[in-house]
């Protein structure tokens, strides 16, 4: 029987429907008082920015209040999609986010565009006084993840990650299982994600459609003639932009990991890897070892050589030395002195369950308390997949200080810890 491997796109389907089911937004059912409401904005509305507003779009407590998007295709089709939701609508739409950014009656943003744009748009929102639910990755660079968190301590404000498995019971069972000592100490972490870009190209250069800023679209990226491969979905494909498969899914299965034992002390990191055939240059395949205090982690393109790996196309194994446990978005399985089982019925539930992923950011935005998955914890659980990829461009080993945030003697690989912007879109 062939293996369901999940895609991005099986991801995006699957937690649009589970968000706005009532299992993820039970309080969907109650009434909420006109004064309690918050007043939400999207910026980027292709893909997951159309899960954005879905999700938000069928909170009780959320005004949409305005759309943005520089496709004038994209803003137009969220705006028939806003109006199935609640026909009467009066958001207003927006070419260009810094009029969004404007409004003083906003209280919170969603972005989803391109992750190039990622760290300026929200740096942007928390200096306007808006709180930010973010998508993944959380920036392009290091040091926009510094910047990031500075904003946010500086301006107060409220940052949720897009993680939407964090939300989710499996997750929360996980780590409450790794917390109570199960399966011992761990020390080796296994991640892994399957499947290979996409051949793009040959490269077909043309005008940009009438209907897309394309000089915006680049914004502080390297300009780049236009082509539809280097464009909206097929975008993560292109290092000016992303980081291909492996930055598009770091985020879902480092985020358990970062949760259940929050790796410190990173010395080492090696990637190998293979450039992509086509126009695109994201590797075609990745695989890292991570070295941390007492802890060795390794990702892999394909699945690790443990029991029960090659059935799952992406996952964590985490070898302790009492046992093992694997698991994915939705399932786990823990090896305890032979025995395998789906849970340990000793160890009780001690970490409150999820709202849903949006509910909690909305919920943050009134307590005024940060969300599960904060700017703080977001930036650390990101850190090494940045770092993974400045080894691979560089075709080395490195060594890192995690005190200073640094690599040690090798100024090349700092210099990549942080991408000029283009000139004339240095906005911050």
């Amino acid at each position: 029987m062939k293996t369901f491997q999940p895609t991005r796109r099986d991801f995006l389907k699957q937690s649009s429907a589970a968000a706005l089911s009532l299992a993820v937004f039970p309080n969907l059912k109650r009434k909420v008082a006109p004064s309690d409401r918050v007043r939400v904005a999207h910026i980027g509305l292709n893909g997951m920015g159309t899960n954005h507003l879905n999700w938000f779009a069928n909170l009780p407590e959320v005004d949409v209040v305005g759309l943005c998007d520089l496709d004038e295709t994209h803003l137009a089709k969220a705006l028939d999609t806003l109006k199935k939701v609640h026909p009467d609508t009066t958001a207003k739409t927006y070419s260009d986010f810094r009029h969004l950014l404007d409004r003083s009656d906003i209280d919170a943003i969603t972005c989803a565009t391109p992750d190039h744009w990622h760290a300026q748009v929200a740096i942007m929102a928390f200096q306007a006084g808006k709180d930010v639910y973010g998508e993944k990755p959380l920036s392009y660079s290091v040091r926009e993840g510094q910047k990031m968190l500075k904003a946010l301590d500086r301006y107060d404000r409220i940052f949720q990650l897009g993680t939407q498995i964090h939300a989710g019971d499996n997750y929360h069972r996980v780590v409450e299982i790794i917390q109570s000592g199960a399966i011992g100490k761990v020390h080796t972490v296994r991640l892994w994600k399957t499947g290979f870009p996409p051949v793009l190209g040959p490269a077909n250069y043309q005008a940009p459609p009438s209907t897309l800023n394309w000089d915006m679209w680049q914004g502080p990226a390297p300009v780049s003639l236009y082509t539809p491969e280097r464009c909206h979905f097929t975008y993560r494909y292109f290092l000016d932009y992303s980081g291909g498969v492996f930055q598009d899914f770091w985020c879902h299965i480092a985020d358990v990991v970062w949760w259940a034992i929050n790796p410190t002390g990173l010395k080492r990191i090696s990637a190998k890897g293979e450039a992509p055939e086509g126009i695109g240059d994201a590797p075609k395949w990745i695989d890292i070892d991570y070295e941390f205090d007492g802890l060795k982690l390794h990702w892999t393109s394909t699945p690790p050589n443990v029991p029960g790996a090659e059935k799952r196309g992406i996952g964590a194994y985490f070898e302790g030395d009492k046992g093992t446990l694997l698991c994915d978005y939705n399932t786990r399985e823990i090896t305890i002195n032979g025995v395998i089982m789906n849970d340990v019925a000793e160890v009780p539930i001690t970490l409150e369950r999820s709202p849903g992923h949006q509910q909690n950011f909305i919920n943050s935005v009134k307590s005024r308390k940060q969300p599960e998955s904060n700017l703080a914890y977001a930036r650390q659980m990101t850190m090494p997949m940045h770092l993974g990829l400045i080894s691979y461009r560089l075709g080395q080993p490195l060594e890192w200080n995690p005190r200073k945030e640094k690599f040690r003697h090798n100024s090349e690989a700092n210099a990549m810890l942080f991408r000029e912007y283009r000139k004339e879109w240095d906005l911050i």
